[in-house]
């Protein structure tokens, strides 16, 4: 049995997801796009999910993947303080993976040991 092709439909474009929501070509990611899987996932984005958003995208363009939950949890860190450097900061934000859900929501390929 095949799945049905799964889209996004933003300004009358659609754009097409895997089976798990994440985005088939990461040139389609947008602002609103984010919005959009967001809500799918039950996330109101905030600036601080923005903060991680845009974080979640300069890692992969530094390291060429999504980061699993340490990696992020320390890049965040590092960025951002201390005080957000931390899973239970991420988890509120983006539950109930911060990797795989901010990683979706940014745009990104999911993170390679994310079930």
């Amino acid at each position: 049995m095949t799945n049905p092709e799964r889209a996004l439909e933003i300004d009358g474009r659609k754009i097409p997801l895997d089976k798990e929501g994440f985005l088939r070509n990461l040139d389609d990611w947008s602002p609103e796009i984010a919005e959009a899987i967001a809500a799918q996932e039950g996330i109101e984005l905030t600036p601080d999910h923005w903060d991680v958003i845009r974080l979640l995208q300069a890692f992969y363009r530094e390291f060429e993947l999504s980061p699993a939950m340490r990696p992020l949890v320390k890049y965040v860190g590092q960025h951002l303080g201390a005080d957000k450097g931390r899973s239970i900061f991420l988890m509120q934000l983006f539950p109930p993976s911060p990797a795989k859900i901010g990683s979706k929501i940014a745009g990104l390929p999911k993170p390679t040991n994310c079930l």
